[in-house]
């Protein structure tokens, strides 16, 4: 059953803008703002901005199935859940363009092969660096360690901090997000998905 939608499918079907079209697009922005893009202070504000969008933005160009397709089986039967607790999260929503800062939890119970440590965070980071809602987030994440290793069961936790509503709006600054998401043994074993949520709480 497919629990997201398939964006990687979608990525770069479009047509491809260039660098120099991208600056003058901020240009434009810069002039609404109430600026000046030719004074000496922005004049190279619009390619940096370009840079460090290509930076924010760097997931629409990854592949989480890639990043999780090496895996290793000489683990000696190893069978309980494996935990990453305290991945950074960095992303935009895709409402307002504002940042999602926060932190990550990742779960997986391996069926026979486990993968490489850095690639659970490489999965978040990946999808993380799209316009998201935290929601979406936690989901593709933890399809895609679910598909891809062909675990038992996944379990994804993201507690983050979103700036459309800290900064804007109803500027409520202390407010943060929590979103779960479980799939396998996670979702079917109460007494699973309660030991996995009192690790990440330590």
């Amino acid at each position: 059953m497919k629990l997201v939608e398939d964006t990687d499918s979608k990525i770069l079907d479009t047509k491809k803008v260039s660098d120099k079209e991208a600056e003058e697009a901020f240009k434009t922005i810069l002039t609404w703002m109430g600026e000046d893009p030719s004074r000496e202070g922005l004049l190279e504000t619009p390619k940096r901005v370009v840079k460090a969008f290509k930076e924010y933005f760097g997931g629409y160009t990854e592949d989480a199935n890639k990043i999780l397709e090496k895996t290793f089986g000489d683990v000696e039967g190893y069978d309980d859940m494996v935990v990453e607790k305290n991945i950074s999260v960095s992303s935009h929503c895709e409402h307002h363009m504002a940042p999602i800062v926060g932190t990550a939890h990742v779960a997986y119970i391996p069926n026979e092969r486990v993968v490489g440590l850095s690639k659970l965070a490489r999965v978040v980071e990946v999808f993380s660096k799209r316009l998201q809602t935290q929601e979406r987030l936690t989901m593709q994440v933890a399809q895609a360690l679910m598909t891809s290793l062909d675990a038992k069961g996944v379990a994804v936790t993201i507690d983050a901090a979103h700036q459309c509503m800290t900064m804007r709006g109803i500027k409520k600054e202390n407010a943060t997000t929590v979103t779960n998401y479980f799939l396998g043994e996670f979702k079917k074993d109460l007494s699973i998905q309660n030991r996995y949520l009192r690790f990440i709480s330590k």
